[in-house]
């Protein structure tokens, strides 16, 4: 009779063991600069904005900190079938993040990778910034999924 509760828990979807974040400035790999202050801050935003946790400045002060790397690649999706010409362009994310409990050393999340992609065309007058920044939103959501509890 119970068979369709299971799998279901009153458990709290964030850790109750964790106050604070720092969060370290992200790295990139990628001759595209500029992305990365972009990620960064996205990501502290969406921390405070969906999460228990606040962000601090102060490293010393944190209960966890969370860094990584991210890359930025930008590719052709579709052409003109007699140019070349492209007519549909992608851009995307790759973000891998790592986050750390200061108190007790434990990896809470160990080099996972998340993503983030857009489309974009150049007839539209959509740009690659334009696309660029709509991917790095979507990956910053991801990786404030990272800091969830697992089910």
């Amino acid at each position: 009779m119970l068979a369709g509760c299971r799998g279901y828990s009153n458990s709290w979807l964030h850790r109750q063991d964790v106050d604070t974040v720092y969060v370290e400035m992200f790295d990139t790999d990628s001759f595209r600069r500029g992305y990365e202050f972009k990620l960064t801050d996205a990501i502290c935003k969406r921390i405070e904005a969906q999460t228990p946790y606040k962000i601090v400045s102060d490293r010393s002060v944190a209960d966890t900190i969370l860094g990584g790397s991210m890359s930025v690649g930008v590719g052709v999706l579709a052409g003109e079938r007699w140019t070349g010409r492209p007519l549909e362009n992608e851009a995307l994310i790759s973000v891998t993040v790592t986050w750390k409990n200061l108190k007790t050393g434990q990896v809470l999340v160990d080099n996972e990778t998340v993503y983030g992609s857009t489309s974009y065309s150049p007839q539209m007058g959509q740009t690659v910034d334009y696309s660029v920044n709509q991917a790095v939103n979507k990956a910053a959501q991801k990786v404030v999924e990272l800091m969830e509890q697992p089910w």
